[in-house]
C-alpha cells in the first residue's frame, strides 16, 4: 500500500473514524462492563433474595461470614463495624451492587458507578478474601483491578451518560 494524504497510516481513508484497531479500542471496554455490571446485579439479587442472608447468625448468614474472616482480615475493625449491624451492612452491600451492576450495566454515571464496584471489591478484599494463600485464589482482588479501567474511561459506548454527553454538546 502506497500512503499519501487521503489515507491514513493504518489503512483507512481519510474521513473515517478509523481502522479495525481503532475500533476494536473503542470496543474493548465493553464486554468487561457487561460481565462486571450483570456478575454485580446478580450477585445483589441473589442476596436480597436469599432471606437467610441478612441474618445475624445461621449457615450462608453475613453475620456468620463476618465473623469466620474477622480474624484473618486486614482491617478487623471494618468486620467489627459490620457486625454491630449485620443485616444493614448486607443491605448495604446488596444495594450497593444492585446500583453498581445497573449502573455499570446501562452506563449512568458509570465512572462513579465503577468507583463504587471498585469500594466494594476493595472492601471484600480486605475482610472477606484476604486470607487467601496465595493472593491470586481469591477473587476480589481481580475484581477490583477490573474496576479500574471502567472508573478511568466511563462508559463512552452504548451508555446513557454518552446520550446525555451528546446532547450537551448540540445544546451548547
Amino acid at each position: 500500500m502506497t500512503y499519501d494524504h487521503r489515507t491514513r497510516a493504518h489503512g483507512g481513508p481519510a474521513g473515517e473514524r478509523g481502522g479495525r484497531r481503532e475500533s476494536a479500542a473503542r470496543y474493548a471496554l465493553l464486554p468487561l462492563r457487561i460481565f462486571l455490571g450483570v456478575t454485580f446485579i446478580y450477585a445483589g439479587l441473589d442476596k436480597l433474595t436469599d432471606s437467610g442472608f441478612f441474618s445475624a447468625t445461621g449457615t450462608g448468614s453475613v453475620g456468620e461470614l463476618m465473623r469466620g474472616v474477622r480474624d484473618s482480615s486486614a482491617i478487623p475493625a471494618l468486620v467489627d463495624l459490620a457486625l454491630k449491624s449485620p443485616a444493614g451492612f448486607g443491605y448495604a452491600i446488596a444495594l450497593g451492587e444492585l446500583a453498581v451492576g445497573l449502573g455499570t450495566l446501562f452506563g449512568v454515571l458509570a465512572r462513579l458507578a465503577a468507583f463504587g464496584g471498585a469500594l466494594i471489591s476493595l472492601s471484600l478484599w480486605l475482610t472477606v478474601s484476604w486470607q487467601s494463600d496465595p493472593y491470586y485464589y481469591g477473587n476480589d482482588l481481580a475484581y477490583l483491578m477490573a474496576w479500574l479501567p471502567l472508573v478511568l474511561a466511563g462508559a463512552p459506548l452504548f451508555s446513557l451518560d454518552s446520550v446525555w454527553a451528546g446532547r450537551r454538546r448540540r445544546i451548547s
